[in-house]
């Protein structure tokens, strides 16, 4: 079964984590809801659906990976703060989390749309060239089979 894309619905009540991040937590879920673009809602609703058909064992494997992308994120969000060299109070170190997280999340879907532009490009020309090596492969084929389909003939 395909595992859907982003963390699962039990952890995330609304949109993913790269939009509207640092959302009000004054807001309702139905606000959230309305606030998110419609092809994040569908998204939402497929992961939603996904999930409701995994087993126990797959969901927990689920909660898993996204504990470990969670701590992944948050030990790579520390290291930026470092990196920076600003010296930071909680809240603004938080701030500057936050920040980092929201705005890896858009470098992160910008090189998925560049990576899936740059597939769908090549692609044509993958099938065109595979095209080429099986129709060079089918005479040397054809003949194979045709002896195997005289036998039957012959009955």
């Amino acid at each position: 079964m395909a595992a859907p894309q982003g963390p699962p619905p039990s952890q995330a009540h609304g949109p993913p984590s790269d939009q509207f991040h640092g959302a009000p937590s004054g807001q309702s879920v139905r606000e959230r809801w309305l606030a998110m673009p419609p092809d994040a809602r569908q998204n939402f609703q497929r992961n939603a659906q996904l999930w409701m058909q995994m087993t126990p064992e797959q969901r927990n494997l689920m909660r898993q990976r996204e504990n470990m992308r969670r701590q992944a994120i948050t030990r790579e969000a520390d290291a930026a703060v470092r990196d920076s060299g600003l010296q930071l109070n909680p809240q603004e170190r938080a701030r500057f989390e936050s920040r980092y997280i929201q705005e890896r999340g858009k470098v992160e879907q910008s090189l998925r749309q560049q990576i899936e532009t740059e597939r769908q490009k090549e692609i044509p020309a993958l099938i065109q060239q595979l095209r080429k090596e099986f129709q060079l492969d089918e005479p040397r084929k054809s003949p194979v089979t045709k002896p195997a389909a005289s036998p039957k003939s012959g009955k």
